[in-house]
């Protein structure tokens, strides 16, 4: 929840009015608990989605997750059915999202070129097989972390919400 990432896509859904929460999984950071798969988590995030939607009642669902939190963004979607999905290089190889179909709402896939944790072909052969499929913007040259290219990332989700950053 800590890494540069995560904080660029908190600030620019926070700039656009949607209200946020970031939270570590368990096992990571100081929060209690151990690896579980990703089904455990999976359960991690509908529960903090719930809480969210108590939090802030008739705010419209998003979901948004880097790498391993993009996934389960994903899997919880099948669960939450959320109004805009925003997933950046989700790590599909490391844990598979299910048979399931894409979801079925907006859905943004920001995936750099040159990832070097996450093959982008392989994620984008994946995404193609999501019926509907996501919207798939790929950045050359951008590896896993943005390292220098944050604000590409951020120009990337407010083009998806019709918004030029300007």
């Amino acid at each position: 929840m800590d890494n540069k990432v995560i904080h660029t896509l908190a600030r620019t859904l926070q700039e656009l009015g949607i209200p946020t929460v970031r939270f570590n999984f368990r096992g990571v950071g100081k929060s209690e608990g151990i690896y579980a798969e990703g089904d455990g988590e999976t359960d991690d995030a509908v529960a903090v989605i719930d809480w969210s939607l108590k939090r802030w009642p008739g705010a419209a669902l998003w979901l948004a997750g880097f790498s391993f939190g993009a996934s389960i963004a994903v899997r919880a979607s099948a669960r939450r059915p959320a109004a805009v999905l925003i997933t950046v290089a989700p790590a599909i190889q490391r844990l598979e999202t299910g048979p399931t179909p894409g979801p079925e709402t907006r859905w943004l896939l920001i995936q750099g070129d040159q990832d070097e944790l996450v093959n982008h072909e392989e994620v984008i052969a994946w995404a193609r097989k999501r019926s509907p499929p996501p919207q798939v913007t790929v950045l050359p040259g951008v590896t896993h972390y943005f390292h220098g290219r944050l604000q590409e990332l951020k120009a990337a989700v407010l083009a998806f919400v019709g918004r030029d950053g300007n």
